[in-house]
């Protein structure tokens, strides 16, 4: 054999070490650090505004700035390109008390209103109203932001949904927390009534027994969720707002004065 084949011989069995070692990973599993928004059209932003009115008309207890929040993080996430859009998001609403629905589960593709629920917060968070809030384990606090949706299993809790954080820092140990959406008896609406909040749970955002499936399945497998709080170092700092050129502040703003102003503006916002 020639010195030329062996070289030859060398180098092809070098690359295909390499291409045998390359990880490869499904969109929806790619690092967070690895998502990075683009800016939206001013087109795209006026289509949002158009649909943040649609979904409140379906929804009018929701806060609209909540709703654009909401959208502004989806359109955000998915211009990266390694993020699904999906057709379904739920929109949770922390400032809410949790004696009242501040969970929405919308359809964006047939702009429709799928559920209104009671969601828990975690036990760390606080007592009607969750006011403190974690990325870190054993804190037993909720987190906020944008979550991509997974897979289902029967675990502990039963049917539950697993989830994906976004924001590193912010929400992206859910997976290794076991955050994950659950059916649980201590979501009972009667009963919060009565001892002033609902039962809360580990930091997961766990509804009704009676909904848990539906909903669950509804949200399976590349949706969204997005979990809003008056959290003003998230608010400034979540790589999810601003493709549209505006900041959270901004964006919360405009979409509460197309609908007259709203009762549940948040501090943080001024």
């Amino acid at each position: 054999m020639s010195r030329f084949h062996l070289i030859l011989i060398v180098l092809a069995a070098a690359a295909l070490t390499s291409c045998a070692g390359r990880e490869t990973r499904p969109a929806s599993a790619l690092p967070v650090s690895a998502i990075a928004p683009l800016a939206v059209s001013p087109a795209a932003a006026d289509r949002h505004a158009e649909m943040v009115q649609r979904l409140h008309r379906l929804a009018p207890e929701a806060d609209p700035g909540v709703i654009a929040l909401a959208l502004e993080a989806r359109a955000c996430a998915v211009s990266g390109g390694n993020v699904r859009a999906g057709t379904r998001l739920a929109v949770i609403d922390y400032t809410r008390p949790s004696t009242q629905k501040r969970m929405w589960v919308f359809d964006l593709e047939r702009t429709a209103l799928l559920y209104a629920e009671h969601v828990a917060h975690g036990r760390g968070s606080g007592e009607n109203y969750a006011t403190s809030f974690s990325n870190r384990d054993s804190s037993y606090q909720t987190s906020l932001g944008l979550f991509t949706t997974n897979e289902t299993y029967v675990g502990g809790n039963g049917y539950s949904l697993r989830m994906d954080g976004l924001e590193p820092g912010i929400n992206d140990n859910a997976r290794e927390r076991l955050i994950v959406m659950h059916g649980a008896p201590y979501v009972d609406p009667a009963q919060a009534q009565r001892q002033g909040r609902l039962g809360r749970s580990f930091g997961c955002p766990a509804v009704r027994p009676q909904v848990a499936q539906q909903v669950i399945d509804t949200l399976k497998q590349g949706q969204m969720l997005f979990a809003y709080a008056d959290e003003a170092k998230w608010l400034s700092g979540s790589r999810w707002f601003g493709c549209s050129g505006r900041n959270a502040r901004d964006i919360l703003a405009s979409a509460r004065n197309a609908r007259g102003g709203s009762s549940n503006i948040v501090a943080a916002a001024h």
